[in-house]
């Protein structure tokens, strides 16, 4: 049965602040119209992303690069009319943030025009004036380390991230920096699960992953990945819910509960 928006609460980066706290986990999915918006929303989902995989799953690209900053604003649009008390999240995409004043101006555009209440970003250290910046603007921000899809020209393909102490060391570095400086969350994906579990251990703001272990303090999948619903092979850290359910209402929900309750992602899902 689906729940009575109007009486849920908004979730924000307050919100989400205090669920870590509390070692309450949460869900994330990606959308990219208003009816999924809706659907994700009212299945308990408490963040929904705007991803730049919409070139994936949506145009049909081979990645993530073509993607512009005018198809992010009219997807951010088409979810915010769906979503009303979900934190809404969007990608800034490929080169929409090489500099301090472009990642302000568009994270602005994101906000104003799509609807956004929080921006990613992927990259590390290099971000650290950038998300300052952002931060002192009042724009929230998620910080996306690990695997970086938008490099993934420069990374030679899409590999497990951090395998090795120095990366690893390297990854949990940064995270701590782009914390310092703003960020209200961190996302890292294709990581170890053990590294996974250092970095939520080591981070004051909630840590979500993907392809990262059970131990962060939320998971996000690509919601056309776990409805089993994305054309060609499903990535190993993701899991068909719609197996065993009669709705796609009631396989979100059957995410929601598994992410809350530890169960998801179990071994399996978890890269080495």
């Amino acid at each position: 049965m689906y729940k009575d928006e109007s009486t849920r609460k908004p979730i924000t980066v307050t919100t989400l602040a205090k669920m870590k706290r509390n070692r309450e986990k949460f869900a994330v999915l990606t959308a990219y119209d208003a009816s999924f918006a809706t659907l994700l929303e009212a299945a308990g989902v408490e963040v929904l992303l705007v991803g730049d995989s919409l070139g994936m799953v949506i145009q049909g690209q081979r990645t993530t690069v073509p993607v512009t900053l005018e198809d992010m604003i009219y997807h951010t649009r088409l979810v915010a009319r769906g979503c009303h008390s979900a934190l809404l999240m969007t990608d800034m995409p490929f080169a929409s943030y090489a500099t301090v004043g472009q990642a302000v101006d568009n994270a602005a555009r994101l906000m104003q025009e799509g609807g956004a209440q929080m921006v990613k970003l992927e990259g590390g250290s290099w971000l650290v004036e950038t998300v300052r910046q952002l931060s002192r603007n009042g724009i929230p921000v998620c910080a996306h380390l690990g695997l970086l899809p938008q490099s993934v020209h420069k990374l030679g393909g899409y590999r497990v991230q951090g395998r090795e102490e120095a990366a690893a060391r390297q990854i949990i570095d940064e995270a701590l920096a782009l914390q310092e400086v703003g960020a209200d969350i961190a996302l890292v994906e294709c990581i170890p699960a053990e590294l996974g579990a250092r970095l939520s251990e080591a981070l004051t703001i909630p840590v979500i992953g993907i392809g990262a272990g059970p131990d962060c303090d939320a998971q996000v999948l690509v919601s056309y990945d776990m409805l089993g619903i994305t054309p060609g092979r499903r990535p190993k850290f993701s899991k068909d819910f719609l197996v065993g359910h009669d709705s796609l209402h009631a396989a979100v929900e059957a995410y929601v509960r598994a992410v809350k309750s530890g169960e998801f992602p179990g071994p399996e899902h978890c890269l080495a």
